[in-house]
Parts: structure tokens; sequence; C-alpha cells
């Protein structure tokens, strides 16, 4: 599991795979930790989100060397699960354009699935809209030969599968309160740039995270299953 910034932590999938018996290595390369290289020694991959953009990898070397990863992954036919800057960065991996967006798109949206969901592992069975929570400004297209799954109001493409066990999602499924707080404080000018009130942000996880959570429990678990 690769971390990007100190606030977006594994949360609630983290709290899935422990508690299904998965070992978790989290590498953090902001503060310096290598990340591997190819063949990837590990039963599945996962990449958080994080400020950076996947079009900064001269400034953040790193990233280069995490689209490797992820292409041996998917070449491997391993489970990779990409949030966020993990989505963008998987995307771009299978050949799909990553790119600023028209602004940003921060705290509690609704998501609305599409038709390809009601058949998908992960996400079969779900509320085809539920509320869910956004920190972007780069958006991706749909890579080729990928399902898309769901999309916001605000971005065509919020979640998508490629193959039988990658997944990209945009917004954040994994954040708890404590960690929507934290994100708050850490990234106080995309607020202001965006004209949101901090509060308002904070205030409403209290209604939207539980549902999250459960939401967050099934599609984390139906995930993990794909793990040797």
């Amino acid at each position: 599991m690769v971390q990007h910034a100190e606030v977006e932590a594994p949360g609630l999938l983290g709290e899935v795979l422990r508690a299904r018996g998965h070992g978790l290595r989290v590498l953090h390369p902001y503060r310096g930790d290598p990340i591997p290289k190819p063949p990837l020694m590990a039963a599945g991959l996962v990449l958080l989100g994080g400020p950076m953009g996947v079009y900064e990898q001269d400034r953040y070397p790193f990233l280069r060397a995490e689209l490797q990863l992820l292409e041996d992954a998917v070449s491997q036919g391993k489970p990779v699960l990409g949030v966020c800057l993990g989505s963008q960065l998987l995307a771009a991996a299978l050949g799909a354009q990553v790119r600023p967006g028209p602004g940003l798109e921060l705290g509690w949206h609704p998501v609305r699935l599409e038709a390809a969901a009601a058949e998908d592992p992960l996400f079969a069975g779900l509320p085809r809209s539920f509320w869910a929570f956004h920190w972007h400004g780069d958006v991706f297209d749909l890579p080729d030969g990928a399902i898309w799954l769901a999309r916001s109001e605000r971005t065509l493409y919020q979640a998508f599968r490629y193959g039988e066990g990658a997944y990209g999602l945009l917004f954040h499924l994994e954040v708890t309160e404590a960690m929507v707080r934290a994100m708050v404080r850490a990234f106080p000018q995309d607020l202001e740039r965006a004209g949101i009130d901090p509060e308002a942000v904070s205030s409403e996880a209290e209604r939207y995270a539980p549902a999250l959570r459960d939401l967050g429990l099934r599609v984390f678990g139906r995930w993990a299953e794909h793990l040797a």
C-alpha cells in the first residue's frame, strides 16, 4: 500500500484488510520510502490519495516508479485498488489522460452508479446513488477496455474497473470522521479556493460518514476477497 500524505491514511480499508488477516505494508514515498521495482512481490497493490498530480513526475519522481509498479501488477492480474490520486495513477498506467478538471470537487457530494455497476463484483447490490467524500481537482478519461462504474454531477468518471480486479475510485470511500477533519485542517487553501466553509465539511461528516462506512465495509470486503 502506498500512502501519499499523512492525513490520507488507509482508514476503513486498512481496518477491513487487517480484520481479514492480511498483512499490511504501508509505504510513504513523500518521506523517502523507496517504491519497489517490478515484479510486485505482494498479493495486491493499493495506492491512496495525495495532493500531487500524475503529471508532476519531475517534481515527485516516485510517481514514475508507482506507474511502473501498477503496470506490472495489472499485467500479472493482481488485485489493484487506486483511491483518488491512486485512481488517476491507475488510469494513467492504463494509457488514459489525466488532467486538471474545471474546478475542485471537495466535500460531500452524491455519487451515482452506472448500469454496469449492478453486475460488478464490488458494487452489485449497493444503492444506485449515495453520498461520498471528495477531494480532487484532477480528472481522467476512461481507459480503453475499462468498465465505467460511477459518476458525480461534476465529474463524469468517478469509478472504473479494468479486468477482473483492478479498480479506480476517484471519490473517498475509506474516510472516517477523524480523517475528514484532518484533511480539512491539512488543506485549508483548497477549501478557500473553492469557497467552501471548512466547518460545514466537518459537520457534514457526522451526517454522511456512518452510511459511507457501511458501504465501505461491503466494497472493501469484497475487494479483499480477490487477495490470495
